[in-house]
């Protein structure tokens, strides 16, 4: 697996001031956004965090991932650590298929049943340049902040030891309840 990596750069941001690194793996890039004290900690803080661009830079209120997003930005800022962006889009079927996703959820499915009916799997993610990332940046213990067991199983099965597991719940509305629903009931999600 052929990962390419940036050379850190300063990010400074409504959140705090970070360092940022870029990793190319395929046709998809990631980041990694570190605290100013990353390089000192012997474990940090890390959160996975799976693009959404809808939530994340548009605001929707479908899911609750910007708001994940800005509580890990703020909470590293504060207390230290890495946030991964792993960036594949909606479980990893593309922006374009999340989209055709949300009109089948406007028709009464749930995430699971639309990704399903599109041919896809209930998730798609790949998370090995995760892996490589934590390598990369020398991250063999951390706390993990996540609801999400998969994460979990993940971090572990690569070696890595989890300290803590911090919660990232939010605030749920109206649109986003059959969402967290399906996240907590289908995927086991600590929420």
């Amino acid at each position: 697996m052929d990962i390419l990596k940036s050379n850190i750069a300063k990010l400074p941001s409504k959140h705090g001031k970070f360092f940022i690194k870029a990793y190319k793996q395929n046709d998809q890039e990631h980041l990694a956004i570190m605290s100013e004290d990353f390089e000192s900690l012997s474990s940090p803080y890390v959160r996975v965090h799976s693009e959404c661009l809808t939530g994340d830079a548009l605001g929707s209120l479908k899911c609750d991932c910007q708001n994940q997003l800005e509580l890990a930005l703020d909470f590293i800022t504060n207390e230290g650590g890495l946030v991964i962006y792993h960036r594949q889009e909606g479980r990893n079927i593309g922006l374009l298929n999340k989209i055709n996703a949300y009109a089948l959820q406007d028709q009464g499915r749930n995430t699971v049943e639309a990704n399903l009916e599109l041919g896809f799997a209930e998730d798609e993610r790949d998370y090995s340049v995760v892996k490589f990332i934590l390598e990369d940046l020398n991250v063999s213990k951390l706390k993990l902040i996540t609801n999400n067991p998969k994460k979990i199983e993940y971090i572990e099965s690569l070696g890595v030891e989890i300290q803590e597991r911090i919660p990232a719940v939010t605030k749920t509305n109206k649109y986003n309840k059959d969402y967290l629903d399906t996240k907590k009931e289908h995927f086991g999600h600590y929420l």
